[in-house]
């Protein structure tokens, strides 16, 4: 039996999403709630398997930030939320555990639920990729110096006139250096750190303590 409880300020909608659920086997709607404090509060009495959320724009993940804290059992699945909605991904870094889109049908909702309580996340392609692109996004932010390879004093240089936008002519130029032994510079960069853009390079080195990446090389 999987525990309910709803969270929605418009009635119509909340006790549509009761009746929804207690039609069908398996569930068990143990309460609803108008707000944001209405709901923490029959969390906290009921802690229920899913919590479902419908409420305003930018309410959302401070409010799954709260739930996960105070009742780290209970999964949340937000609703009505559009694959476009700037929400997914602060709703995924609080803890949300399940989107139901804005054209979601009955049975549909009940699947994304159904999914939740077995330790899945249903989403959307496109809201899949969308959190996917963030994963790999932190990934990287996250990176260590010890992590990257540490680029002589000629490579850093190289990556900050990158990071100024100039080509490896320019860059060639300014260094009074060949084009060709610029490329053999930039080639070997973006191996050391592990990217396929020169952009890639100039951001992650960047993100460096400026002593790090340093080489005592010359």
């Amino acid at each position: 039996m999987i525990s309910l409880v709803v969270i929605a300020p418009i009635r119509l909608f909340r006790e549509g999403l009761s009746d929804l659920f207690r039609e069908r086997e398996g569930f068990d709607v143990v309460a609803t709630a108008v707000s944001r404090d209405d709901g923490l509060a029959r969390i906290r009495e009921s802690r229920p398997d899913i919590v479902l959320i419908a409420l305003g724009p930018g309410a959302g993940a401070p409010l799954v930030n709260e739930i996960v804290v105070t009742a780290p059992g209970t999964r949340v699945v937000m609703l009505g939320i559009a694959d476009d909605d700037p929400e997914v991904l602060p709703l995924a870094e609080a803890g949300v555990a399940g989107y139901v889109t804005t054209e979601a049908s009955a049975d549909e909702i009940v699947l994304v639920v159904e999914s939740v309580a077995r330790g899945e996340m249903p989403c959307s392609p496109r809201l899949a990729a969308t959190l996917l692109q963030r994963v790999a996004t932190l990934a990287q932010e996250r990176r260590t110096p010890s992590e990257l390879v540490t680029l002589t004093s000629r490579e850093r240089e190289i990556v900050a006139l990158i990071g100024e936008g100039l080509s490896n002519k320019e860059i060639a130029s300014g260094l009074c250096i060949e084009v060709a032994t610029v490329k053999n510079h930039v080639h070997n960069i973006l191996e050391k750190l592990n990217v396929t853009r020169r952009a890639d390079a100039a951001a992650l080195v960047r993100r460096q303590p400026s002593h790090s990446s340093l080489d005592p090389r010359i």
